[in-house]
């Protein structure tokens, strides 16, 4: 199955593919010299289906193994549309972006829109595998959950998909934390799933609610598992860019690019991004932190 998608230029495939760590995780692959985005992914429709994502004049073109029928087809459209934020106007964000030199490579690299994956549940657990650990650590943790519960392709048992709330509702807490070996995680991960599966967690509604920015927070800080950080990650993946996604790295080059190394607090790089108002997010993610201006 072939199928082109159209999505408001600018647009580069490239620098969503290189927006942020998503793409180093499974089942993400990237090959740059060709330019081909992977992807595999459990549909709704219980197919898993493979995705080769590359770029045309106009959006891109998805070559399709695992899936044949119509709705399938409209399903990928959506999930592949949402993955690439088609669509998201970035011209807001352009247009605040040219009057700041610090800022000129994101226009010229046309970044802003930022990966993410099929589904919410996906982008929502492994952002819990993002926190307080390194990033090999969430690696390791992201292949060993879809080595163990993956659902794999038809046509190679070796490739899977991210394991949908079914199959870890139906996993323990044990279980998570010695074969996955999640650690204190694995009572989330397993509450989060089972809330998802039994539908008292809606988490897929997000892709198209009406919430305001701060009722949207709210929700996800009363997921267990997910802390201001982790809210304001996920805030940047639904396209809300109130909010900073606070960590040590970002109290680092905070410090370096506007208080000479001198420690900073959370309010101070708060501080610093709040003349760009509802873009502040996008300015911190993309601003250039080099010294030569």
């Amino acid at each position: 199955m072939d199928i082109e998608i159209a999505i408001k230029q600018p647009f580069s495939l490239t620098s969503v593919v290189n927006s942020h760590g998503w793409v180093q995780l499974r089942p993400f692959s990237w090959v740059s010299d060709t330019g081909i985005l992977r992807y595999i992914d459990k549909l709704p429709t219980g197919s898993t289906a493979e995705y080769e994502i590359s770029a045309t004049e106009t959006g891109v073109h998805v070559s399709v193994l695992g899936a044949e029928n119509a709705q399938e087809r409209s399903s990928i459209e959506e999930r592949v549309s949402w993955m690439l934020a088609a669509e998201q106007d970035m011209s807001g964000f352009y247009k605040l972006a040219a009057g700041e030199p610090k800022l000129n490579r994101a226009v010229t690299n046309v970044q802003g829109r930022i990966l993410r994956s099929a589904t919410v549940f996906e982008d929502v657990l492994k952002t819990m595998l993002t926190t307080n650990t390194a990033w090999s650590g969430t690696i390791r943790m992201v292949n060993t959950l879809i080595d163990l519960y993956g659902n794999p392709l038809q046509e190679d048992a070796a490739v899977c998909a991210f394991p949908t709330p079914t199959r870890l509702a139906n996993s323990s807490e044990a279980e998570l934390r010695e074969r996955a070996r999640l650690g204190y995680r694995a009572p989330y991960v397993l509450e989060l799933a089972r809330t998802v599966d039994s539908g008292e967690l809606e988490l897929e509604a997000y892709k198209q609610t009406t919430l305001s920015t701060q009722e949207l927070r709210t929700q996800l800080l009363a997921i267990k598992g997910i802390g201001a950080y982790a809210a304001a990650n996920l805030l940047m993946l639904l396209g809300r860019y109130d909010y900073i996604p606070i960590d040590s790295w970002a109290l680092k080059t905070v410090s370096a690019e506007w208080f000479n190394g001198e420690t900073v607090n959370k309010d101070q790089v708060e501080q610093v991004f709040e003349r760009w108002g509802d873009w502040r997010g996008l300015v911190y993610w993309f601003w250039d932190y080099s010294n030569d201006g």
